[in-house]
């Protein structure tokens, strides 16, 4: 194991943001992960854990030792006439763990195609997409206490997920490292596809029999379609959260903004689409030098090049606050501000 000094984050985060680490290193299995633990650097420096760098603004240097977690590896660890339990390493591409999953016709991940990062950051952040999140295939994960050393599984009620949400957010933020999830997936699956333009989508393609492949592929297409590929334009995708309002808050709303795009929750609340608020407030390709707001999808930022992790912060202030002005509305940041 290597541990370097004041390295580039630059390859490392989405947003393509430079940001010097103060102290680097990769770890790429559990023995390593007990070395580091041990190590005098480890234990004089405050750590950030980096997986894909795909749900991050860095807005300043890191005088840290970031730690990079390179874990690989996917194995079944259970199967069932319905059902297999397949655990992955969190170091593993969150999309290419989703091919495998459908090469192998195991259900449940598929509306969750293409989405950036590495699979140990999934439960953190409770990543969802067209109706689906991942507790609802979740099913345990591991992780390695950052100061014990002590290896703990947690369940599906550990994680304490909610809307983007988990307890490795707040209440165990930066005392863990994720080494593997487990998932419960299905041999006989459901299909999802009532959310967003995925029917419509599987029209275009001409879909006779309705499969998981092609659900993955019609995900796939729209956020294709609407989405920056990172690797062309910096960005760590939706920027905001979709808002979480009352009932009668929505049906003020309306009254003023009859084309207002909202979804019922199960608990008599509203969610509003938060690109929608953001658009209609004029700001969709809106930019201030570098930074802008992405013009086919609003509840983008998006890095043309120069811009800093300030730069990128302050634009998603404006944005905060004129959609606060225009509708009464607060968004909250998805993104993980360092």
């Amino acid at each position: 194991m290597t541990i370097n000094s004041h390295i580039s984050l630059k390859p490392y985060n989405t947003f393509g943001i430079e940001s010097i680490a103060k102290h680097f290193t990769t770890v790429d299995s559990i023995e390593h992960i007990k070395e580091l633990l041990q190590h005098p650097i480890y234990h004089n420096h405050e750590h950030l854990i980096l997986g894909g760098g795909s749900n991050m603004l860095l807005t300043k240097n890191i005088d840290a030792l970031v730690i990079k977690n390179n874990l690989k590896g996917i194995e079944i660890i259970n199967d069932s006439t319905d059902n297999v339990f397949v655990k992955c390493a969190a170091g593993e591409i969150w999309h290419e763990f989703v091919m495998w999953c459908i090469d192998k016709n195991y259900g449940g991940l598929e509306n969750l195609s293409l989405i950036p990062g590495c699979t140990g950051a999934s439960p953190m952040q409770n990543i969802g997409a067209y109706g689906v999140e991942i507790k609802d295939t979740f099913y345990e994960l591991e992780a390695i206490h950052t100061l014990t050393g002590e290896v703990k599984t947690f369940s599906k009620s550990d994680c304490a997920f909610g809307y983007r949400e988990s307890v490795f957010k707040h209440q165990f933020k930066n005392q863990f490292i994720i080494t593997s999830v487990t998932f419960k997936l299905s041999k006989n699956p459901t299909f999802n596809i009532e959310y967003g333009a995925i029917k419509q989508e599987l029209d275009a393609m001409n879909i006779n029999e309705l499969n998981i492949k092609a659900i993955s592929q019609a995900v796939i297409n729209i956020r294709s379609s609407k989405l920056p590929n990172p690797k062309e334009i910096g960005n760590a995708g939706s920027f905001f959260k979709n808002p979480e309002v009352y009932a009668t808050t929505y049906e003020n709303l309306k009254t003023s903004f009859h084309n207002l795009v909202a979804y019922p929750l199960e608990n008599g609340h509203y969610k509003l689409a938060a690109g929608w608020l953001i658009e209609q407030s004029g700001l969709k390709g809106y930019r201030i030098g570098d930074a802008g707001v992405h013009k086919l999808q609003a509840l983008v930022l998006v890095n043309y090049g120069g811009a800093t992790g300030a730069d990128i912060y302050n634009l998603s202030s404006h944005v905060v606050n004129t959609v606060k002005e225009k509708f009464g509305i607060a968004l909250e940041r998805e993104v993980n501000i360092i």
